[in-house]
């Protein structure tokens, strides 16, 4: 699965293996209760089993990865009563952020999420959903730092990152990226007016269109799922 491991002077060994894992855990190239272990990991990089186990505890505190003591590592499985949670802090996070954004926004502003939405759209043209999730982030992280808020996407990032694995679910076709573009090209809309109220709507509109496509996730993937 991975060629041998060599490692850059700006990153451990640990660095490099937990990348890798998150990407894969989060692409879905490892699905959700697959089992893993230190000693195959190990073997497949290349390495000793300490940076391996260094990487799963990291992975581990990203809600990533069950670790069982004498029992299999697994991928950990979807929550729903998690997803809902993190979902409400976010939505309560975005729509103060939303606020401040209003009372602030110029035209430096407008330059720098029309330049994220026209990469957006490059992204769906060309069918690159995983590129498109990246600029999803950065679109947020843009207008937290236009709001002088920049701290507050950490905890939506945060938040973003336990439903990462199922959002990438969702941007599996062209027809739910565009619906996602189409949000986004609407806030950004809204934030150029400074229409407060409109802001709050289509963003309470934006963290809920997953909604639906959670329920059928559960309802076709259950083994998913706790």
């Amino acid at each position: 699965m991975y060629d041998t491991l060599i490692t850059s002077e700006s990153k451990s060994t640990a660095d490099v293996v937990f990348d890798q894992l998150h990407s894969d855990i989060v692409s879905l190239a490892i699905l959700p209760g697959a089992k893993i272990s230190e000693a195959d990991i190990a073997r497949r990089f290349g390495v000793s089993r300490q940076p391996v186990r260094d990487a799963f505890r990291r992975l581990h505190n990203l809600d990533l990865i069950e670790i069982r003591p004498q029992r299999a590592t697994v991928v950990r499985r979807f929550s729903l009563a998690e997803i809902e949670h993190t979902r409400f802090v976010r939505l309560a996070v975005e729509l103060e952020v939303m606020t401040r954004a209003c009372e602030i926004w110029d035209q430096s502003h407008d330059d720098k999420l029309a330049k994220n939405l026209h990469e957006q759209s490059a992204a769906l043209t060309a069918g690159e959903p995983a590129k498109f999730h990246e600029l999803d982030y950065e679109f947020h992280r843009l207008i937290c730092t236009a709001a002088g808020l920049p701290m507050a996407f950490e905890t939506i990032n945060l938040c973003k990152r336990k439903v990462a694995r199922l959002c990438l679910l969702s941007l599996s076709n062209d027809e739910n990226v565009a619906e996602i573009l189409n949000d986004h090209l609407a806030i950004a809309d809204a934030l150029r007016r400074s229409a407060t109220e409109d802001c709050r709507t289509l963003m309470r509109e934006h963290t809920r269109r997953l909604s639906p496509t959670i329920a059928k996730i559960h309802e076709t993937h259950a083994d998913y799922f706790q």
